[in-house]
């Protein structure tokens, strides 16, 4: 004959509806005679236990090494104490890091919902784009200026020199090239992440 309910409760140290809930769930096994044996209930209470409720950080399984970096990331992100690599993590710790991520998902999905943030694809379309026309405009813009930059140089008061339309394109084609290629560099490197440029 077994532990009664309340009995098996105060050997392991819970309430009586903890033992109850474990019972019902299936997690404890009473015997025919509805009484606890105390040594596999404690057995079954060990192996059927959900590491996030237990008290006891001791308790807690170790997370494989490769989940390590990731969540320790997210956590010192975020504030909180991450853990050390080698000594592995606990499933408490694993549980925050993955409850902040599903926080920073729902927070992203409400900005989306707002208008407040676009997807990336289309935001690096939209700026392939305008790169593209700032680029086209500068590159006409020699030709359209030339003529005018010319004339105003020969009319300068004191000048004897004609400035030929021609030249003047020419010139300011050069710049212009070199000045795109510079600006080129810039995007190139932002783009592989440097942000030393």
């Amino acid at each position: 004959m077994g532990l009664s309910i309340r009995a098996y409760a105060a050997h392991r140290g819970v309430s009586h509806t903890s033992v109850r809930k474990a019972i019902a769930s299936g997690r404890l096994t009473p015997e025919a005679d509805g009484t606890i044996d105390p040594v596999k209930a404690d057995r079954a209470w060990v192996r059927n236990a959900d590491p996030s409720k237990a008290r006891d950080s001791q308790k807690l399984k170790a997370v494989p090494e490769a989940a390590v970096a990731a969540v320790g990331d997210t956590l010192r992100e975020h504030g909180f104490p991450a853990p050390v690599t080698s000594g592995g993590m606990t499933f408490l710790q694993a549980k925050t890091a993955n409850e902040v991520m599903k926080a920073q998902e729902r927070r992203i999905l409400l900005q989306k919902l707002k208008g407040e943030v676009v997807e990336r694809a289309r935001a690096e379309m939209l700026m392939f784009r305008l790169a593209r026309e700032e680029r086209d405009a500068w590159v006409s813009w020699p030709a359209r200026v030339a003529a005018l930059l010319a004339a105003e140089l020969t009319s300068q008061p004191g000048s004897a020199i004609t400035v030929e339309p021609a030249l003047v394109q020419r010139i300011l084609e050069a710049h212009v090239r070199s000045h795109l290629e510079s600006l080129s560099e810039i995007r190139t490197a932002l783009a592989r992440g440097d942000c030393s440029v």
